[in-house]
Order: C-alpha cells, then structure tokens, then sequence
C-alpha cells in the first residue's frame, strides 16, 4: 500500500524498529508478507543476506551471535517458510543464543475462512523451540514487541524468540502518534551478584579442596567472563575444562588446561566448579560413574530453574557470571601453590595420552585417517581462525584433536546433536568478522543438508574454506553392518565449482597442505573455497557414550 507523511504501517515499523534497536545483519529468503519489511530494512542500512533454506537463516544467525555477542535476526515467509525454521530454532534454544526470529503468517482477520497457509499454527508450532514466541496483534505495537522479544532473549539465560507477524498486522496503517518506542540497549540487563554468604560459601569450599577443578560453558561466553575466567583460573591455581560450547573462553593452551585428562580429572576430583553450563549428558550430569560418588558440586548459574533442578549440590547461587567471578577475583588471596601438585598429575596424563594420539594424527594411511585430516587442519590454522565443525566422526575427532584459543570461535553441531550446521555457521561468523578466516570442517553427510549455501556464499561475498571429511556415509561403519549408512562418493568439489566455488578432491595426505594453501589463495582473492578429501571410511571416533541409542 501507498503511505503518506501522516501514516506509516507495520511493516515499515518493523524495518525501524530494527534499526533503531541495534540489529545490523538479517537472513531470510523472500516472500509474503516480509516484503516491504526486508527491502524497508535493507533501504536503511541493514544487511540483508538470502539464503537457500530457512533453517540456514536461523544459523547464520546464531553464529553471528555468537561471534560478535550482539543478536541477529531472521526472516522468512509464511507457511512453509516459518516451518523451515524450526530445526534452527530448536538448536539455537539447545545452545542458549539469542536470535531474532521474525516469521510471517496468514491476516488473522480472515482466521477460519482458509485464507491462504493458515492450516498450521505457527505460534503454537515455534512455541516449544524458542525461549518466548509472541503473535503481533495490534501494528502500532510492533516496536514494543521487537523491544520486549530483544529483551527476553538476552536477559538470563539466552535463547531465540519468535514473533509472528500476521499479514493483516504488516499491512494495516499506523497514525506515528500512536506508536510508542521504548528506550532499549543491548547494554542495559540486570547482573545480579553473589551475596557476602554466597562469596564465604565458595571460598569455603575451595579451601577445603585437595583436587578442585572448574567446569564452564556457554554463560561465560555470554556473560563476558573470559578475562575474569582466566583471572579466577590463575589466581586459585584450579585446573579447568569447559563444555564444547564453552571452549577458547580460555585458551587451550593454558597451563591448568588439561584437555586429554579430563576423564582422569572428573573421576579424581573431590571439588567440581560448575560456572554457567548445565549439569546435562555432555558432563555426565556432573555425577556417578563419571565423576566420584562423593564429589562436592558448587553451582553458579544466571538460571534459577538450573541451581533448582540441580542434584546433590554442596552449594548453589543465582549470579551472573562475569559479576560473580570479579566478586571472587576481588576477595582471593594471591599465590597458588596450593594444587601444583594436582596439576603437575593432571599435566602428566595429558601429555601422555596427547602423545598416544599423535600416532594417528600422523598417519600416512590411504584413505586418509580423519584425524590426519584434523591435524592438517590444526596445523594450517591461525590462532584466530574460526572453526565450526559438523558431522559425526569428524565431528567427534575434531573436538578431540584442535584447540580453540578465542571465545566463540569454535562452534558445532552443540547440546542438540543437530546435523547441517557447519556451513551456515560459517557463513554467519563470515558476515559478522569479514576481515576473519573461516574455516568448515564438515562430514560428507551433514554438507548435504544444507551444502546449496555455497551458493549463498558466492552470491553474498563471504569467502569461506570448506573441508569436508569424505567417507562416504553417515558415520564411520568399520563393521559394515549399517543400514543407510553408505551415501557414495560425492563430488562435492565439482558441485562447489559449478557454484563458482574454487573446488579440489584430494585422496592422499601428502596432498592436503598444498590444498588448503590453494583454497585460502582463491579466498584471498575473494572466491569460496572447498576442498574434498576422501577418508577412511572404517575410522570410528571413540567418545563418551551419551545415549544408550547413539548411532
């Protein structure tokens, strides 16, 4: 519809709205009744960046998130547009990052006359895979609701938030005076503290402690406690792990982290620190077998519903991270000789059990051992190269072999095991760092879910490397007893030259250094790069078990 200087209409509200409240960057893919708002949004600086599928949208925007700790948006079309978000959706919930996700539906005006894509409804559909999901119903309100969705999903425990934009509510005229725009920076959250008790409560524990060790994740991140992880780490002398979302909070390469010992350190320790992560399968519930029966557990977390559904905690506070950690950094006493010798045990399993595997990082075998494949990939790499990583086995390899050195630079498949990933993670992290090497470590198998984002790669000028592990199935199958496993040998090098990709097979080791200086020339020069490197399919990751029904 046409607007005059005395009215405008939900649409166009929306455009503003993003603006004004801080989001530079959307991905979607076109169509009614997104329209005016994404070219409206483009026309005022905004970066909009079309995709192949509407679950890649949700991911780039997640990544994007996660590299920059501002949110993203994504917008898609109504109908079977909205329900192609879902799978992003859920994983963004599962990881705990705040996306925007903006999703257009049938006027509600004509609900129960079968108006075009009304059959399903999409609140009730996005409601379980977000954070908080909320349907416009009144247009000069479309500011609040983008305030409030912005809000809910960075305040607390992060997560995605959906608003339903109904036809009727996009299209309908707003006189200005009637809307009202809050005041909102991403800035501005509550950070609560620990109290006196809280502070006394830890110290206590720790002092007590022959083996502590510290257990962070993905609320450091977001909370922004990198510098005073690092701080609390070396002040106390306590060895640390972190969560793969968590990892490069503080680099790998620290001293009191001991990444190849940590099932030795979970089943020695008599103290464990559990600092913004969830007690779930990837720590093994922070209890019996992995860790010792009578482990004390001290939890902080910005989540009440997480210290509440916690089991046998020794203690537990509510605090933001950040916050709670300069409390402690605060109060410490200085020198910590204290566990030296704990380290120096945990220093020692490390080394031995990182020697044992370089063997087969080494290896010359054809075809290539995935972790050759990994160690070719370390060893190319930057200390601040981003890496996401998808698939099965060089999923699992990947996590094992290649350290992280900056927070949020190392991203994968994450807490909901969701497969397809890879490549719209690195597109996202690409559009957020363009000054940034990215690099996509993916299985055969997970590219082809969402692998035509090559495509949007080449069209949106984010030059990514790409390799891909390929062993022409789903996961490493040494017994050949999987149905459905074998997929066959895709080319996907040809595929990514005919997307105008630089695009290269290689089938021996000897091969892949030359390769991967190849594809980071052709990004160099600004083309998308993939190379395609044929592995032993009979390779098999040896990990923890985290369901009794894993494939």
């Amino acid at each position: 519809m046409g607007t005059s200087d005395m009215t405008t209409n939900g649409g166009l509200l929306l455009a503003e709205a993003l603006e004004r409240y801080g989001i530079t960057h959307f991905y979607y893919i076109m169509g009614a009744p997104m329209l005016q708002a994404e070219k409206e949004a483009m026309r005022r600086g905004l970066r909009g960046i079309d995709v192949r599928h509407e679950q890649a949208a949700v991911m780039m925007a997640q990544s994007f998130s996660r590299v920059t700790g501002r949110v993203a948006a994504c917008m898609a079309a109504s109908g079977p547009g909205v329900t192609n978000l879902v799978t992003g959706a859920a994983h963004a919930k599962a990881d705990c990052v705040p996306v925007l996700i903006l999703g257009g539906s049938a006027p509600r005006d004509q609900s129960g006359n079968g108006v075009f894509q009304e059959d399903v409804d999409q609140l009730a559909m996005m409601t379980p895979c977000v954070k908080w999901a909320e349907r416009v119903t009144h247009a000069h309100r479309v500011p609040e609701m983008v305030v409030r969705a912005l809000s809910i999903a960075t305040t607390g425990k992060p997560g995605p938030v959906y608003l339903d934009l109904p036809a009727d509510m996009l299209s309908a005229e707003v006189d200005p005076a009637s809307v009202r725009w809050p005041a909102y920076s991403p800035e501005t959250r509550v950070r609560p503290g620990l109290s006196e008790d809280d502070l006394s409560a830890v110290r206590a524990e720790i002092a007590s402690a022959s083996r502590p060790i510290i257990v962070s994740g993905g609320g450091a991140l977001w909370s922004g406690a990198s510098e005073e992880l690092r701080t609390f780490v070396e002040t106390t002398g306590i060895p640390f792990f972190t969560t793969p979302q968590g990892r490069g909070i503080v680099p790998d390469d620290h001293p009191q982290c001991h990444l190849a010992a940590r099932a030795t350190a979970f089943r020695e320790a008599d103290l464990v620190l559990v600092l913004g992560t969830r007690m779930n399968y990837v720590s093994g519930h922070v209890s019996a077998p992995r860790f010792a029966a009578d482990v004390r557990v001290v939890r902080i977390d910005i989540d009440p519903a997480e210290i509440a559904s916690s089991r046998d905690l020794a203690f537990g506070a509510v605090a933001d991270l950040k916050v709670a950690l300069a409390q402690l950094n605060e109060g410490a006493a200085s020198g910590n000789e204290r566990f030296e010798a704990w380290n120096t045990h945990l220093a020692q399993v490390n080394a031995e059990k990182s020697a044992k595997a370089e063997g087969a990082l080494a290896s010359d075998a054809t075809p290539v051992h995935p972790l050759r494949l990994c160690a070719e990939v370390r060893d190319f790499m930057s200390r601040d190269t981003v890496l996401c990583v998808d698939g099965q086995e060089i999923l699992n390899y990947g996590r094992q072999s290649i350290p992280c050195f900056r927070p949020g630079y190392r991203q994968n498949s994450g807490t909901y095991g969701t497969m397809g990933v890879g490549l719209p993670l690195g597109l996202g992290a690409k559009s957020a760092l363009p000054d940034s090497e990215v690099i996509v470590l993916h299985g055969d198998g997970s590219l082809g879910f969402n692998v035509m984002e090559l495509d949007t790669a080449v069209r949106h000028n984010l030059p990514v490397i790409v390799v891909v592990s390929l062993n022409g199935g789903w996961t490493g199958d040494p017994e050949k007893d999987k149905p459905g496993r074998d997929l066959g040998y895709t080319r996907y090098d040809k595929l990514a030259e005919a997307l105008g990709c630089h695009g290269e097979l290689v089938e021996e080791s000897a091969g892949i250094a030359g390769a991967l200086q190849r594809a980071r020339e052709a990004v160099r020069a600004g083309k998308p790069a993939l190379v395609n490197v044929v592995t032993d399919w009979r390779a098999r990751a040896t990990t923890v078990a985290f369901t009794r029904y894993s494939t």
